[in-house]
């Protein structure tokens, strides 16, 4: 169950971070040039790696389990209801979903008015196309890496993030185009649920708690967060107004 629940975790969270990856370097590519573009994509692609490696072998080698479950559990936790947290505000009403149409046409814009391209090397396509690659990436290592190394399967979670990064590789290869179509708000709700309560668990198996049922506790704490959640949405939408009382109710003189 847990592994299951490990796989699933990191292949969605992955392919979040991966989607809006790739709204930056289409962009980038289409306006201005695909080689410099790819090559700052291979760049971050290979720093991520060496950065995974580093990371994931430190962590195993060095921290105790103990210590690594409630410290990264509270990091998880911490993150999660982050991402909760803009879920509930978005299903309320209370804040703009995420639009990768949109983010695409402003990133085109802003990569239009950075100049000509050259017939050789585009910095500026190189430098946002890495960037943007290696930001969003850190963010799926530190995913991969913590629950790997939780879970003792740093391999296994690995195998969820290239999964997600192959899908949307070849998905935008493909369509060309930002993938708009994938449900990325209710994803994110997701994955925000997933990470509370991975954080929650590993949080208290590291301070000694013990769980009625070991890993099928997570079942339970899964479906308490999407109860408080949607609760939450139920609590911060808007309430419609009363229409005012209609004129027609108040006294009416009779006509003589």
């Amino acid at each position: 169950m847990k592994f299951v629940f490990l796989v699933l975790s990191v292949f969605l969270a992955s392919m979040v971070e991966f989607v809006e990856a790739l709204t930056i370097v289409l962009a980038v590519g289409v306006t201005r040039q695909w080689r410099s573009t790819l090559l700052g994509v291979l760049a971050a692609a290979l720093a991520l790696a060496a950065f995974v490696a580093v990371l994931g072998t430190a962590i195993e080698t060095f921290v105790p389990i103990d210590a690594l479950r409630t410290v990264v559990g509270g990091f998880l936790l911490v993150f999660g209801l982050q991402w909760v947290r803009k879920a509930v505000l978005r299903a309320a009403g209370r804040k703009a979903l995420h639009d990768e149409d949109a983010i695409f046409a402003r990133e085109r814009e802003e990569a239009a008015r950075a100049g000509r391209t050259s017939a050789g090397m585009d910095w500026y396509a190189f430098t946002v196309a890495s960037k943007g690659v290696f930001l969003e990436g850190v963010e799926v290592a530190f995913i991969v890496v913590t629950f790997g190394a939780n879970a003792g399967n740093i391999g296994l979670a690995s195998v969820g993030a290239v999964a997600a990064g192959l899908l949307v590789v070849v998905a935008g290869a493909l369509l060309h185009r930002p993938l708009s179509a994938v449900p990325e708000n209710a994803m994110k709700y997701g994955v925000g649920l997933m990470l509370t309560t991975f954080g929650v668990f590993w949080a208290g198996e590291g301070i000694g708690a013990r769980w009625p049922g070991d890993d099928l506790s997570i079942l339970p704490l899964l479906a308490l967060f999407a109860l408080a959640s949607w609760g939450a949405v139920l609590l911060l939408r808007p309430r419609p107004v009363s229409a005012p009382a209609s004129a027609a109710a108040a006294p009416v003189e009779r006509q003589v």
